[in-house]
């Protein structure tokens, strides 16, 4: 039996004993968790340093702050989410008690993803400790040190038998695609993402699937242009550009080309100074394949700003690029480094065009005053989410449900929807064995009479709320009147 077989294995038996589904255990479990962050934070940012070149301070705000957010919001809501949800009755079920349970799913795979190593591979797992689920825990191979202080931390602060981390590269990933899980939540790309599914649909195995695209970002020639560009610089090049939610392209005028260009400039020597090679908090790309693909992007277009490189270190300047083609290189695959490109259109109408032609982005900007433009991209595009006037913010929001549509993924987690996603939610009905008569309209022979009054009990639902309402309102009403008698005698 292979390493990652006995994993497997191992999660699943312990899943089987029930220890995992007590909400006692599972807070415990987080509150371990929780620590981990507390007392190990050098050797996690130690670890982020080496393979992406994130200082302290930026490790900790992009990747352990939210995760510490997601915890304690857990830890505060677990009661709430996992209790049973009431539902609305017909009258044929007027007696009985109806309600959603949820309930864990089983064994869950967590493929994380390098970019936010932490953060993209514990908040999943956050969520399926939450809803009471076994979890195998599979790192990217790609951040080295990242990988390695997980497989070795995570051990001492939570169960290890339910929740073991397996390391390694594709070999190591293709060997768990082929065990049973009973869901898969991978982060990544569409390419994995397709062998992914390809591979739980064996299975019957539900997936989440995070993925990226290409999110485009629409800058209104009467907004604030210096404004939208500072934060559309820092949505861009925050980790070298390789964030899944980055604006990966500018559609705007070309009365406004110039003035973004120049104002972008700005906005990255204020950020990373006019040598951002030696400023601590701009990143690198994680390794010399991707230095290349990244690169190679540039051949056909005009770079406007940056295009300084540094192969031995993975160095790529900040970079905008100006007069964009849609069919130039750096438009036909998500760019995922720290390069900019400007295409222009003749306005609103163009833009909107123009993102719709393509698959659906895993995010959408929108930079403008105007409520009405806002709303007009809003409701005639698609995208996993959509923001105006900032960048990367919703990611931050845990009552946002965070996720793809389209090609840019399916599911979607964040606080109660990752509890959610990583749950089975189970129709519970529990009638007594009274009554009978009523039922007599579902019994044989079936007469119009019967239909008749199966369809009045059937489809009539009944409001608890407006009758709890009517109640209080008649109490207070029995209430006042007493109150009046005593004070009139």
């Amino acid at each position: 039996m292979s390493r990652e077989q006995q994993a497997v294995a191992r999660a699943r038996k312990a899943f089987e004993t029930g220890r995992s589904k007590p909400l006692e255990y599972r807070i415990c479990q987080l509150k371990n968790l929780q620590r981990l962050f507390t007392e190990r934070q050098k050797e996690i940012v130690d670890a982020i340093k080496k393979d992406l070149n994130k200082s302290e301070q930026g490790a900790q705000l992009y990747e352990t702050l939210g995760l510490e957010g997601e915890i304690g919001l857990a830890l505060r809501k677990l009661k709430e989410w996992a209790a049973p949800r009431s539902v609305e009755k017909n009258l044929l079920t007027l007696s009985d008690t109806v309600y959603i349970q949820p309930e864990p799913l089983g064994v869950v795979l967590i493929i994380g993803a390098w970019n936010y190593p932490w953060a993209v591979t514990i908040q999943p797992l956050v969520g399926a400790i939450a809803a009471g689920n076994a979890a195998v825990v599979k790192p990217s191979e790609v951040c080295v040190h990242t990988a390695k202080v997980m497989e070795d931390l995570l051990p001492l602060y939570i169960d290890k038998e339910l929740y073991p981390v397996v390391t390694g590269g594709v070999t190591e990933t293709q060997e768990l695609l082929r065990q049973r899980f009973d869901h898969i939540f991978y982060t990544g790309n569409s390419t994995v993402g397709k062998i992914i599914m390809e591979a739980a649909a064996k299975n019957l195995t539900p997936v989440t699937l995070e993925l990226g695209g290409k999110s485009p970002c629409y800058i209104d020639k009467n907004c604030d242009i210096s404004i939208a560009c500072r934060r559309v610089t820092w949505g861009k090049y925050t980790n070298c550009g390789q964030t899944c939610i980055a604006p990966d392209y500018i559609l705007c005028e070309p009365s406004i080309q110039d003035r973004v260009i120049e104002e972008v400039k700005k906005s990255i020597k204020e950020f990373y100074t006019d040598n951002p090679k030696t400023c601590p908090d701009y990143g690198r790309i994680i390794n010399q394949h991707h230095f290349k693909r990244v690169m190679k992007l540039l051949s056909d277009s005009t770079i406007a700003a940056g295009g300084q490189n540094d192969e031995s270190d993975c160095y790529i300047a900040p970079t905008v690029l100006r007069d964009v083609k849609p069919e130039a290189n750096v438009m036909q695959e998500e760019i995922f480094g720290p390069v900019l490109p400007i295409l222009t259109v003749s306005g609103l109408d163009e833009a909107i065009k123009f993102i719709n032609k393509r698959e659906k982005p895993l995010a959408l900007y929108v930079f403008s005053p105007d409520e009405k433009l806002i709303n007009k991209v809003r409701d005639e595009t698609s995208s996993g989410g959509m923001v105006a006037n900032d960048c990367l913010v919703h990611f931050s929001i845990s009552s946002l449900p965070f996720g793809g549509v389209g090609n840019s993924g399916m599911g979607s987690y964040h606080g109660k929807f990752s509890f959610d996603q990583l749950s089975h939610m189970r129709s519970c009905l529990i009638k007594q064995l009274k009554m009978e008569g009523v039922n007599s309209m579902r019994y044989p022979p079936h007469t119009a009479k019967k239909l008749g009054w199966a369809r009045f009990f059937i489809l009539k639902t009944v409001d608890f709320g407006w009758m709890k309402k009517m109640l209080v309102f008649a109490m207070l009403a029995v209430v006042a009147a007493v109150v009046i008698q005593n004070y009139l005698s």
